[in-house]
């Protein structure tokens, strides 16, 4: 078997970090400009992501900072021993917007490891219940897509949790002409949660009680 291998692409289709060459060269294929690479760890790939893939140095750096107790983006990574009421073996997912609307990305990351599993965005005239809605989606459907079902998620959003319980979100977002990507993520999202039985616990994260959830972007 050889060694695994995650795809980051910049420009394409759905720019993100991929772990499948199949589905990284379904980002790229035919789209004009397109900019990938592929990393032999998820950190690497994780760092280049939000920055420059030639930085070797910076990914050096964020591997030490992880292997100190720090996260990727600066964070302090949470002690999961001092809160045992917290799943370690989950996904926590997260959205942040700059204006209501404004600039608007989502992810999701390993609640034991810090990593992060997946991002989308900046995308534009979007909103903060829109980004953490797409989130929870996008975290339950890579799940399933894994054979899992069985891992949970958190969501400190109680507006996504009712959307995805009512399947299908309650957004009074209005279009405009830079937002029809979002529009394009909310109808597969909506359709997914309406044509897949979910089984994956989705568990709410007490942000009084244990601190921002992982997936935080530290923009408060």
């Amino acid at each position: 078997m050889g060694k695994r291998k995650f795809y980051v692409v910049w420009v394409g289709r759905d720019p993100g970090i991929y772990e499948d060459w199949d589905d990284c060269l379904e980002q790229v294929k035919g789209f004009p400009g397109a900019k990938y690479k592929a990393f032999d760890s998820q950190m690497a790939a994780t760092v280049a992501f939000r920055g420059d893939p030639a930085d070797e140095a910076a990914v050096i750096r964020a591997i030490a900072d992880r292997n100190a107790g720090r996260q990727a983006d600066g964070t302090s990574q949470l002690s999961l021993v001092d809160i045992p009421e917290i799943n370690p073996d989950a996904i926590a997912v997260d959205g942040a917007c700059a204006g209501n609307p404004g600039r608007m990305e989502y992810r999701g990351v390993d609640v034991k490891s810090g990593i992060e599993l997946f991002r989308v965005g900046p995308l534009d005239d979007g909103t903060n219940n829109v980004a953490e809605y797409l989130a929870l989606v996008h975290a339950l459907a890579y799940l399933y897509k894994k054979g899992d079902s069985a891992t949970p998620v958190y969501s400190d959003s109680r507006t996504a949790r009712s959307w995805l319980k009512n399947k299908g979100c309650r957004t009074k977002l209005l279009r405009t002409p830079r937002n029809g990507k979002i529009f394009e993520l909310l109808a597969r999202a909506d359709v997914w949660v309406q044509t897949h039985r979910i089984t994956n616990p989705v568990l709410r994260w007490d942000t009084d009680a244990w601190g921002e959830i992982p997936a935080d972007f530290g923009r408060k």
